[in-house]
């Protein structure tokens, strides 16, 4: 689903990713974990396409295709949607709007209505994009938005940042849904996968939370630009949890 290839990414003249590859298989859900600064955030809008991130070496590639050099809208064309950390408060348009036009740049028709209800923000939609909003409410906001596109391959920059556990619950829920994964809840309240479709997604996270509601197949940690690690995402927890993420800059 996708393939980053020794990739090298300036922002504002500064060099933040240092020859980063790795990849998402078809139905393939991956964590991204590592330390604040890392350039987690920076390889996820590289992926999208935003023009300030500076590709000055390597390749991305979607579907097997090279979208390398291609424009944001033509990346959401193709199938990629991305939930951001901070999203932007937009004055002056609905948020019935932005998702309405969400679904359109991948054309498609919603009952934003319906949509809401599974993220219990039909209230919201007649206000200004996140204006006002706290943070599990700006979070709820993006994944509505992404529920109403459909996309094929997942960008989430750190879903449960700013989220109290039970909007986490109600995320991982939805997002569960989007990627077409079928799950059941397990006596702590977190929800266990029992069955994967061909949606694909990359999760970074810092904290790990989100991961006890959406399973990760497969983890990668970047330290400084570089990877350091691949594997089992909750063994990589565990260690992370045991010793902090100095213990991974042994590996790079």
């Amino acid at each position: 689903m996708l393939r980053i290839e020794d990739l090298v990414v300036e922002v504002a003249g500064k060099e933040i990713l240092h020859g980063v590859s790795l990849f998402v298989r078809e139905g393939e859900v991956v964590a991204l974990m590592g330390p604040n600064g890392s350039g987690k955030s920076t390889l996820i809008m590289t992926i999208m396409g935003f023009s300030e991130y500076k590709v000055k070496r390597g390749k991305i590639w979607f579907k097997g295709k090279d979208i390398t050099n291609l424009p944001v809208y033509e990346r959401v064309k193709l199938g990629i949607g991305l939930a951001f950390q901070r999203p932007p408060v937009i004055k002056g348009v609905k948020t019935r709007q932005i998702v309405e036009i969400a679904a359109s740049a991948r054309g498609r028709k919603v009952d934003v209505v319906e949509l809401a209800k599974e993220l219990d923000f039909e209230d919201f939609l007649d206000r200004d994009v996140n204006y006002g909003f706290s943070g599990g409410e700006m979070k709820r906001s993006e994944i509505l938005q992404l529920l109403a596109m459909d996309p094929d391959l997942l960008l989430l920059d750190e879903p449960e940042s700013g989220v109290d556990l039970e909007s986490i619950s109600l995320l991982g829920r939805v997002i569960n849904k989007i990627l077409m994964r079928d799950i059941e809840p397990l006596p702590d309240k977190s929800f266990k996968e029992v069955k994967s479709h061909r949606k694909s997604a990359l999760i970074i996270t810092h904290t790990g939370h989100i991961l006890k509601y959406v399973e990760a197949d497969r983890g990668y940690v970047l330290i400084n630009g570089r990877i350091a690690c691949s594997g089992n995402p909750r063994e990589i927890l565990k260690t992370v949890e045991k010793y902090g993420y100095g213990e991974c800059l042994k590996c790079v």
